[in-house]
């Protein structure tokens, strides 16, 4: 039996952050009903590589966090529509939205409303900068976010900054913060007894995501500046190998000396982190010319060999076709599904559990896909 087995989860969410968040509900055994509006679905339908499913409405930005959910459509400005919605919460543990702050609730679908009629629902309200305070009214996504809060300013190199990451990395943060803020308020009511209203900001995450960095400043005030893959530890930084870059991390002081020993330079073993960081550019040079001597592979096979980490620097491609990805089974692979021509895959959970684990069921569905079926559950005919 997997943890959420049983537990019904109402998910009005869009685009990234909240559906991310569900999603990890889902695979870990939760019945997670997507609502949309009919003629307004979730814009990460639209979004993605394939340009075909886009237009289908199935665009991988919207397959990489919908499996094992089911889709139903609601107009929520309809009165007819919203009463649908009630009778959900009413039979349901846990509500998710991500709309603009009051959205909701000027609606009549806010928590008040919804806790009157379900107390021991789990009502999570996502926004960028949460229901209250100065900028409770913004909105904002990913990269706007990293803007607001100070990851831009400190990501590039010193000659080139700020600069947002690859990846919707605080998306993914909020996401699975939000998962565990869920699961939280879920096993303090089977204590309790009562519901809970969580206020799910992407600023507060993407703060959390700083916070060795946030101490240092609330200290001393030091601004965390943009070192690029240069670290304050030349054995902990990157450098061009024969045909490629080679991340070294001989972090601590047992794998810098290690590291040395290896490059027989005993001569450059430091006691403290302190000379470390005042020999850093002597360090860095010799480690420069060294890394030529050999490819990317073979340093990386011959450090880690040695338990000093390092890795070269991969591509995606590369990384998936790592067999360390396989032996995880951090990828589902569909053979197929609604709306959707051929195999694909989807990433699963970021964790494994020794039973009852995250397990992937159905594919994503497709708009109002489930509309007969739920609607069958809650007494409301067909017409």
């Amino acid at each position: 039996m997997r943890p959420f087995e049983g537990i019904r989860v109402i998910d009005a969410t869009h685009v990234l952050a909240g559906p991310f968040a569900t999603y990890q509900l889902a695979v870990l055994g939760a019945d997670v009903i997507k609502i949309e509006h009919p003629d307004d679905p979730d814009q990460s339908r639209g979004a993605g590589t394939d340009k075909e499913l886009n237009r289908r409405n199935m665009g991988t930005a919207f397959l990489t966090q919908a499996s094992n959910k089911r889709s139903i459509t609601l107009d929520l400005k309809q009165e007819k529509d919203r009463e649908i919605l009630k009778k959900l919460v009413a039979i349901s543990d846990v509500f998710v939205e991500n709309y603009r702050p009051g959205a909701f609730a000027a609606l009549g679908l806010g928590y008040d409303a919804f806790a009157a009629i379900n107390p021991r629902l789990i009502y999570a309200s996502f926004s960028a900068f949460g229901q209250k305070g100065p900028r409770g009214e913004q909105t904002a996504y990913d990269h706007v976010i990293q803007a607001t809060s100070g990851i831009m300013a400190m990501t590039g190199t010193p000659e080139v900054n700020p600069i947002k990451f690859g990846s919707p990395a605080v998306d993914y943060a909020t996401g699975m913060t939000g998962a565990f803020a869920l699961s939280a308020a879920l096993l303090q009511r089977e204590r309790t007894g009562k519901g809970q209203h969580i206020d799910m900001a992407m600023l507060d995450v993407a703060i959390i995501l700083m916070s060795s960095h946030l101490t240092g400043y609330l200290r001393n005030k030091v601004h965390p500046k943009p070192n690029g893959n240069r670290n304050p530890h030349a054995t902990n930084s990157a450098y061009q190998a024969r045909d490629g870059l080679i991340m070294l991390g001989a972090s601590n002081l047992r794998q810098q000396r290690r590291l040395w020993t290896l490059l027989e330079r005993p001569d450059m073993i430091k006691r403290t982190n302190e000379e470390r960081e005042a020999d850093r550019e002597r360090e860095a040079t010799v480690l420069s010319e060294t890394m030529l001597t050999r490819t990317a592979d073979e340093w990386e096979k011959f450090l880690q060999a040695h338990h000093v980490p390092a890795a070269r620097v991969r591509t995606m491609g590369e990384a998936v076709a790592d067999p360390q990805l396989e032996s995880r089974g951090i990828i589902h692979r569909h053979a197929g599904g609604s709306g959707i021509d051929g195999a694909f895959g989807v990433p699963l959970a970021a964790f494994t559990f020794a039973h009852g684990g995250p397990r992937i069921d159905a594919p994503p569905p497709e708009l109002g896909q489930h509309n007969v079926e739920i609607f069958k559950e809650l007494g409301i005919s067909r017409d």
